[in-house]
């Protein structure tokens, strides 16, 4: 299943990645500084509320699908979490009035209202997504992701180019997630004719989505309070900064990631179902060691190309300051990758999800205290330091409690052979000449690519060989 999902999901990487990596290289040069600040104080806020009041819904029916199907209730499983979802949903034109009320410039106050509307759309449509990829519908969660993540874009920008400024952004993804749902809601729909609201569901989905979402909440405070705190303490330009600088070392790192979560969740779930601790053993080593053999020479390599990569993809008026941030939050982003797509899921999968918290709260916290002690005394650095330090110290309480709800494999040999080989990586692309832009980026890029690639495939690390011959074997056919 896994593998299945790792070749199905390859389409939506793609386009994900692209439109990531275009979104910034257009979006910071249509869009002021200031403006790309109040976007992301915007996506900021319209991605907490989404988390706050929706997500643990779409945790729901991804979980508990299967078990509701095995069982026959899939109409009351479909009716009981469409009920919840509209009560929680209550709550976001409430948040709109009490945003328009408060003393928020313009061009803020009007991207945050418009982020909070657009969570409403988006959250309907992972819904939809979540109920496919539990299912093991993999094209057609596959689809919807890529409609709204191309779709989403490509109307932004039309908006922005029309003068909306930093709600542009936030409005295009709105616009297309409403599009889309009005296409699959009523098929969703049909699956609760005949379900009922059921009380005992309701309260078995609250106990098991709502640690979630809290856990969600506090991977967004991680994720966000240097950018409010940089705001505050600052100014919108330097949120812009950071935000150019971030996005492209988060977004790029995450495209893997969401990747190999979107084929990984769904499989390590139907190994525990099925066989039980020794099949989820099995199969979590096998996730844990491709995911490390492809994402640590990603931040390695993300990290030796920040100054190249911020020429060509960044505007003039942010590019110096997000080439400084991007090594640091290629560090964060793969510490967060790792931490949310593979050791948070021994919570998920033991459905013990309010030992989620526990594992989020405390580099949650440390985030803040580290933010609002650095900020004021280094800055923009401040800032950077303090996320890199709070998403270390995520990572290891989540390893060491997630040891307590259900053990899952530390890849450690093959850890130690793809670091070895990303800092012979490192060396060989350290002494090669730096010409600027395209051609630097090319020919560091290449060659780090190349080294490691020979490094890994001649120790035949995690049996990498064989993994590479599956894939082209399952591709080939499916051909």
């Amino acid at each position: 299943m896994f593998w299945r999902g790792v070749l199905g999901y390859l389409p939506v990487n793609i386009v994900q990645g692209v439109v990531g990596l275009l979104t910034i290289v257009l979006f910071t040069r249509v869009l002021e500084p200031a403006q790309y600040g109040v976007y992301a104080l915007a996506f900021s806020v319209g991605s907490l509320t989404q988390t706050c009041l929706l997500t643990w819904t779409e945790a729901a029916m991804a979980r508990f699908l299967a078990t509701r199907t095995e069982d026959g209730r899939l109409a009351d499983h479909f009716a009981t979490l469409y009920r919840l979802w509209i009560g929680a949903a209550l709550a976001v034109p409430v948040a709109c009035a009490v945003v328009a009320l408060l003393p928020l410039n313009p061009p803020l106050k009007v991207a945050v209202i418009a982020a909070l509307a657009s969570s409403l759309v988006n959250s309907l449509m992972k819904l939809a997504q979540e109920r496919r990829r539990a299912a093991g519908e993999v094209s057609g969660a596959a689809l919807l992701s890529m409609a709204q993540t191309a779709g989403g874009f490509l109307v932004g920008l039309a908006l922005a180019f029309a003068g909306l400024g930093g709600a542009a952004p936030v409005l295009g993804v709105g616009v297309i997630s409403a599009l889309c749902v009005a296409l699959v809601l009523p098929s969703e729909l049909k699956s609760m004719t005949g379900g009922r609201f059921d009380k005992a569901l309701a309260k078995a989905y609250a106990a098991y989505g709502l640690p979630v979402s809290m856990s969600l909440i506090l991977a967004l405070v991680l994720a966000s309070t240097d950018r409010l705190l940089l705001g505050a303490f600052l100014d919108e330009a330097t949120v812009g900064v950071y935000h150019a600088g971030y996005s492209l070392g988060s977004r790029t790192l995450d495209v893997v990631f969401i990747w190999l979560g979107m084929a990984g969740a769904p499989a390590l779930i139907s190994a525990l179902e099925r066989g039980g601790q020794p099949a989820l053993t099995e199969a979590a080593r096998e996730q844990a060691g491709f995911m490390t053999l492809l994402t640590l020479p990603a931040a390695v390599g993300l990290a030796l190309v920040a100054r190249p990569l911020a020429d060509l993809m960044v505007g003039e008026g942010l590019r110096a300051g997000a080439s400084h941030v991007t090594p640091w939050i290629a560090a964060s982003g793969w510490l967060s990758g790792v931490t949310t797509y593979y050791l948070l899921q021994a919570f998920t999968l033991a459905r013990r999800t309010p030992l989620l918290i526990a594992s989020m709260s405390a580099p949650a916290l440390a985030n803040v205290i580290l933010n609002l002690i650095l900020i004021p005394r280094l800055g923009l650095d401040g800032a950077l330091w303090a996320t890199t330090l709070s998403y270390g110290l995520g990572a290891v309480a989540a390893w060491a409690l997630g040891r307590r709800a259900c053990r899952l494999p530390i890849p450690w040999e093959v850890l130690a052979k793809a670091g070895g080989a990303s800092l012979v990586m490192a060396a060989c692309v350290s002494v090669l000449p730096s010409p600027g832009g395209l051609l630097e980026l090319a020919l560091k890029a290449g060659v780090g690519a190349a080294v490691y690639g020979a490094l890994v495939l001649g120790l035949d690390v995690g049996g990498l060989r064989g993994k590479l011959s599956l894939i082209l074997r399952r591709r080939a056919h499916a051909l």
